[in-house]
């Protein structure tokens, strides 16, 4: 397994450790619910360094990130994050991802770990141009992602960057907790407020200490992919691998706001075909009304016990106390309020479609 630059400091918390795709990294600490609370209400710090980043820069890098991503780029100004994805030429999606842009040559792209060189060979075989540079800076790229709401007066006191007026999905650069050239998003996957920061690995030592002395006055701590997921779940955010693959395209994903289908991008023909002959699935998110807690796989069904769809997230959301989930459905029942069922072994457990997010604060 890889190692991120703060396993030592997992592993002196406590941290129960597990193999996340190919990464040791931490499920939890003081127990899910308590860090799942402690980002919803105060301040949590998630290590996200087994994500990946590309800088792809040069005359061309415009023309590149265009082609390769479903949302239109040139919506974008310096300073400003989309959040968007990767598409195949059948629409599929390749990743989901952040795309930066830090100048009018110059964008970061932020993917999953688990694709960090899928995403890499794609956006290569995909390269026409000739004024345009790409470099993989994953593996010596730290990001802590600092989430809730009282992350940026746990942070303000280590920068003059003003984290208060930063706008949702922007970025700022400058010195952070003494430290040059750290970038500073107000991106997160929980729905909670926060920001994410992203420095190179050698200062990790340093800015992990500053973060937790900073936020200690505001009880600051640690959270790991166990209340990631949770929080996320309860945004409706999807996870690669889960609830968008290359089997799946923007479209039926429920994300058609990210996908710009007058603009050309690579798998722009397949995605308005897609929509002109009428899609046959969609994802839904959908709350148990009976008691049952639905598991990625378990099948959708009709009360009759016919198969319509199946789940590929779910969990009991500590801040609503009930168990949610999201997965596809055959056209038609992929209304707000629809009544589905969930096959938990033997039993079909009713559930009601909802429109995410399921947690609204």
């Amino acid at each position: 397994m890889k190692n991120t630059p703060f396993k030592a400091q997992h592993e002196a918390l406590g941290a129960k450790m597990v193999d996340f795709a190919g990464w040791y990294m931490p499920l939890q600490y003081d127990g899910l619910k308590i860090e799942h609370e402690r980002v919803r209400k105060g301040v949590g710090v998630f290590d996200v360094s087994h994500m990946g980043e590309f800088i792809i820069r040069g005359a061309d890098a415009f023309s590149l990130v265009q082609w390769v991503t479903a949302n239109d780029v040139s919506k974008l100004y310096d300073g400003k994050v989309q959040y968007s994805c990767l598409t195949r030429e059948n629409g599929g999606i390749v990743d989901d991802l952040l795309v930066y842009r830090i100048d009018s040559k110059t964008y970061m792209l932020v993917v999953n770990a688990s694709n960090i060189q899928k995403d890499w060979d794609w956006i290569q075989s995909q390269n026409r141009w000739t004024d345009v540079e790409c470099i993989n800076i994953s593996d010596r790229t730290a990001l802590l992602a600092v989430q809730g709401p009282k992350a940026m007066d746990a942070l303000q006191s280590l920068t003059d960057m003003d984290l208060h007026s930063m706008e949702f999905y922007t970025l700022q650069k400058g010195v952070f907790a003494g430290v040059e050239n750290v970038l500073i998003s107000t991106t997160g996957y929980t729905g909670a407020g926060g920001v994410e920061i992203y420095f190179d690995e050698e200062h990790a030592q340093t800015i992990w200490d500053a973060v937790f002395r900073a936020g200690e006055p505001l009880n600051i701590g640690p959270a790991g992919l166990g209340a990631r997921d949770t929080l996320r779940t309860e945004m409706g955010f999807c996870l690669y691998g889960n609830d968008i693959t290359d089997e799946t395209t923007p479209l039926e994903a429920g994300l058609g706001w990210i996908t710009v289908l007058d603009s050309d991008f690579c798998g722009a023909d397949a995605l308005r075909s897609q929509k002109n002959g009428g899609l046959t699935r969609r994802l839904v998110g959908f709350e148990m009304i009976e008691r049952g807690i639905p598991r990625k796989d378990y099948p959708i069904v009709t009360k009759e016990g016919e198969v319509i769809g199946v789940v590929t997230s779910g969990t009991m959301s500590p801040s609503l106390d009930k168990a949610i989930g999201m997965g596809y459905v055959n056209w038609g029942y992929h209304q707000k309020d629809t009544t589905l069922y969930i096959q938990i072994r033997n039993k079909q457990i009713q559930a009601q479609v909802v429109r995410p997010p399921f947690y609204k604060g």
